[in-house]
């Protein structure tokens, strides 16, 4: 593949760690021209699937109408909560009193309130022979297998030609009412994620708060 004169130059390394979560530095007026869109597209396909069915598909949404009732679905789902019902705590190694998790949250807001502002919002989204097929582990296992590591692809490729973007799930409360907004077959497609695409406000990022590397090693056994 060539490299575009849109790229960063940054190492794999600098790719991979300098990702972030990009809501508060989005550029809500620089529009995001279509083939870069595609350039990032062409490193997702070469992302690993599943017995190499490649059963992802992307939806780009541009026009402002329809991203303004994307992003009024997205904001119930955040308001509704992710609907588990579980009254244990989180599994997690981030301190939700902490400064790092004040920070998220308040760029969570801002995200709120300018999502339908970004000039393209991404929906990746799985292929199945019927819901059914993500009933069980193994199944849930192989089929968003073939479906997150190209939009994984797709955020560090974005994130290489100075795009900004965000895992986001909160929609996902109401998949099916998106379904019916884009036109997405819901009985066999899956949506997987939300993701904002817009040019960020700079390009230097460092890498996130995480805990020592060393806190997730397993050697043999648990």
């Amino acid at each position: 593949m060539t490299t575009s004169p849109q790229t960063l130059g940054l190492s794999a390394d600098e790719v991979l760690t300098t990702t972030r979560s990009v809501r508060k530095r989005l550029d809500l007026d620089r529009p995001v021209p279509r083939e870069v869109i595609e350039e990032c597209v062409r490193v997702a396909a070469q992302a690993p699937s599943g017995r190499n069915r490649q059963q992802w598909d992307f939806v780009f949404v541009e026009e402002p109408d329809r991203k303004r009732a994307v992003a009024e679905i997205w904001l119930r789902g955040l308001m509704a909560g992710d609907g588990s019902g579980s009254a244990g705590p989180l599994p997690t190694r981030m301190s939700f009193a902490s400064a790092e998790w004040r920070r998220i949250a308040e760029s969570l807001g801002h995200l709120a309130e300018h999502l339908h502002e970004v000039p393209v919002l991404l929906i990746p989204c799985l292929r199945v022979d019927d819901r059914s097929s993500l009933d069980t582990i193994r199944g849930q296992a192989g089929n968003w297998g073939s479906v997150l590591p190209a939009f994984w692809s797709f955020m560090l490729a974005a994130r290489e030609r100075g795009l900004g973007t965000a895992w986001t799930t909160a929609h996902l409360t109401y998949e099916r009412e998106m379904a019916e907004l884009l036109g997405i077959p819901y009985d066999t497609v899956v949506q997987a994620a939300l993701t904002p695409v817009a040019y960020t406000i700079g390009t230097s990022f460092k890498p996130g708060s995480r805990a020592d590397s060393r806190d997730f090693l397993h050697w043999d056994q648990w």
